[in-house]
């Protein structure tokens, strides 16, 4: 299927800073003079380093998501996701004992076949020092993108390839994505504004359209599996705005090469605070990046959690400058539970794309917070 974005030529529009979602908690009395001086400013990014933690910020995560089939069709969605937090209390402490971050993961399989999302999570705490903590598995590198909880891995290798195992007992995974473009720099060449004030922003990267093969295992079955994923990372000292209780978000993987991000942060009464994303046309490097008043979500259908009752739109219509695009989640039940962990309740699960002449143009993840409870990370 050849799809066309309408109203869109990205090699002739002109770069625009741009808003990205993420998760963060409004700061808490006692830091906000500390906070000051903590402030992001632009700087250009350097890579491989950059791939890698970044512990002097307060919170960073590397998010992995796509979708696969095996050989006789059946399909599946995987969400590879770790978090590290800065424990600031402890920053000041010279003992290698002092757990001075928290670092966090999250698993899912969506088993579309079996319209069931199974997912796991673990944490464990971090004394900042990669080399003193790798034999406790408990890491992350300042060097690239190499995460561990014990048996639970994110890795990148020399030539770009994405890495993941996760071994539980309803779940496994062994994948490797492979890139076959270029990193994409999400806001203003990977700085990204968060809100109306300068402190709301964070440092995001996308990789969109890795090549993915490897086994998922579910309750004992194995399946050889190939797709598309989608990578991101971000870091951050202060991402929400005090009146955003969530938000909601995609990364798509458009047929042709395309690549997809929207989003936009809601209030309490569900009006939108912010919003904006980006489009970037495969083949091309240029990346066209909306702005706030460029994008709309607007729910199409709702769908309620029978655990949390929390009400979901599984469903949306949403205006971008590419096209007015519809997004359908391919299974409801894709909520993630998070209390044992970060705490967090979300809907986040694989979901088509669909042009605004009805043909289903993609397949990525659609990611909805704030619904259960306001947001804290």
């Amino acid at each position: 299927m050849n799809h066309k974005p309408l109203h869109l030529k990205p090699t002739s529009l002109p770069r625009r800073a741009v808003l990205i979602g993420a998760a963060a908690s409004a700061l808490p009395a006692w830091s906000l003079a500390r906070d000051a001086a903590l402030v992001l400013t632009p700087r250009p990014l350097v890579f491989p380093r950059d791939h890698g933690s970044h512990n002097d910020t307060r919170t960073e995560w590397w998010y992995l998501t796509g979708q696969a089939r095996d050989a006789a069709g059946r399909a599946f969605g995987f969400q590879v996701t770790f978090f590290r937090s800065r424990i600031d209390s402890t920053q000041a402490l010279q003992s290698r004992l002092a757990a001075k971050h928290l670092l966090f993961a999250h698993a899912a399989i969506t088993d579309v076949q079996g319209g069931r999302l199974w997912h796991e999570q673990r944490m464990g705490r971090w004394n900042g020092e990669a080399p003193a903590q790798r034999e406790r598995g408990v890491f992350a590198s300042t060097a690239d993108t190499d995460v561990a909880l014990r048996d639970w891995t994110l890795r990148r290798g020399p030539d770009g390839t994405y890495t993941t195992r996760i071994e539980s007992d309803t779940l496994q995974m062994a994948l490797q994505a492979k890139p076959v473009q270029p990193l994409l720099l999400q806001g203003d060449q990977g700085f990204s504004r968060k809100g109306p004030s300068p402190s709301q922003a964070s440092f995001y990267v996308s990789h969109p359209q890795l090549a993915v093969r490897g086994t998922l295992g579910l309750q004992g079955n194995s399946f050889e599996v190939q797709g598309t994923a989608w990578l991101d990372h971000e870091w951050s000292e202060a991402l929400m705005h005090p009146d955003a209780v969530g938000w909601d978000w995609i990364g798509m993987n458009l047929d042709g090469g395309h690549s997809l991000t929207a989003f936009q942060l809601r209030r309490q009464d569900g009006s939108k605070l912010w919003a904006g994303g980006s489009f970037r046309a495969g083949g091309s490097t240029d990346v066209y990046r909306f702005i706030p008043g460029e994008l709309d979500f607007v729910p199409q259908r709702h769908w309620t959690s029978p655990r949390t009752g929390a009400r979901y739109p599984v469903e949306w219509r949403i205006r971008t400058p590419a096209d007015f695009y519809t997004v359908k989640a391919v299974i409801d039940p894709q909520e993630l539970d998070g209390d044992a962990s970060t705490g967090t309740v979300y809907w986040e699960g694989l979901s088509d794309l669909f042009d605004s002449n009805g043909r289903r143009v993609g397949r990525g993840y659609l990611e909805m917070t704030g619904y259960a409870k306001r947001l804290v990370l």
